[in-house]
């Protein structure tokens, strides 16, 4: 009785268990905490000494032994007991924030990607019990990503979504409230950053870190030419001489440093509409594709998909949040959704 009671008082909470970043969504309030994928740990004694933003402030300024990581690689779990201490941590934080302690261990939606192995669904659910879930519901991100931006997903009729995330970006043909066709592929945000990198290294004989390659990217980074140039500075260290140096670099060098990465994404958006079903595709023609999370934030993207596509294509609302707000709109309408949910008999060890 008291359980029942307790239940219902409960906020259960969403997940969005990115590689770059994690999002938390309480039942109830909303989104209540966005912070980074990254945890610092001392590798002399295992000590974790920082998760989340403070974490990330340590990335490249930190001593020998102390690691800024992240233990999320392409989405999935990399280091199982550093993401359950990451994922019990932002828990804790979204309990507080439901202003009352409640004894219940709350449901978790958590979005992962598509084509994951059995392994790896195995460790996102275990880590996020271990962390203090009470049952892990496991929701496949373009599914969240369209359900938040409330494309009508449950209807017979096909829904294209691209979730362009920091690990992978996933391609995503869904109807009658499941997945017809979808491509997982490996390069999304970090990869164009590492491209920066190596082209700064490569070009200007220039040492950067992947935050200054971030940073520029946002600044001045683009798909298509843009009307009017753009430069930035980026500051690293020479490789030759050893010492400090700054250059200027134009939206045409970060455009040409990311040139591969960009046509791979969309070659896997091409071939997805090569595999659609016709009736399907008529669909799409109408509807558009929708472009999420933070890789569709960049400068004329979707003008390049269109382009190549012939197909209308549009950034949907907030893409950064999608797949939070999808999941938490399946933790408030959980009896409309339990079918798009991955089946928990696939996840359940043997006896």
């Amino acid at each position: 009785m008291f359980k029942k009671i307790f239940s219902r008082l409960s906020s259960d909470i969403g997940i969005d268990l990115g590689t770059a970043n994690c999002l938390v969504y309480v039942k109830g309030k909303g989104i209540v905490l966005s912070e980074p994928s990254v945890v610092a740990v001392n590798k002399k004694t295992g000590q974790v000494l920082a998760i989340g933003e403070e974490a990330r402030k340590m990335v490249g300024k930190t001593p020998g032994h102390i690691v800024a990581t992240k233990p999320l690689v392409s989405g999935v779990v990399s280091d199982f007991d550093v993401t359950e201490q990451m994922l019990r941590y932002f828990l804790e934080k979204a309990n507080d924030a439901r202003g009352f302690p409640i004894p219940v261990r709350p449901k978790v939606v958590v979005g992962i990607p598509c084509g994951v192995t059995e392994v790896e669904r195995r460790a996102v659910e275990d880590a996020g019990k271990n962390a203090g879930a009470g049952k892990v519901f496991l929701i496949e991100e373009p599914m969240a990503a369209a359900i938040g931006v409330r494309l009508p997903i449950q209807d017979a009729g096909g829904n294209f979504v691209v979730d362009i995330g920091g690990g992978t970006t996933e391609v995503a043909v869904i109807s009658l409230g499941g997945i017809v066709i979808s491509r997982s592929l490996r390069v999304a945000g970090d990869k164009l950053n590492e491209d920066i990198v190596s082209f700064a290294e490569r070009e200007y004989k220039l040492f950067i870190g992947e935050r200054t390659a971030e940073d520029v990217k946002m600044k001045i980074g683009s798909a298509i030419p843009l009307k009017e140039k753009m430069e930035a500075s980026i500051k690293g260290r020479n490789m030759v001489t050893g010492l400090p140096e700054e250059v200027n670099i134009t939206d045409a060098d970060i455009r040409r440093a990311m040139e591969k990465s960009i046509r791979e994404i969309v070659a896997t958006i091409k071939d997805t509409i090569e595999e659609t079903p016709p009736e399907l595709l008529a669909d799409i023609m109408s509807k558009g594709i929708y472009l999420l999370g933070g890789g569709s934030l960049l400068r004329g993207l979707d003008e390049l998909i269109q382009k190549e596509t012939k197909i209308k294509t549009q950034i949907g609302d907030d893409p950064l949040t999608a797949v939070v707000r999808g999941a938490g709109y399946t933790l408030e309408n959980m009896d409309d959704y339990t079918e798009i949910f991955l089946e928990t008999e696939e996840l359940e060890r043997p006896r």
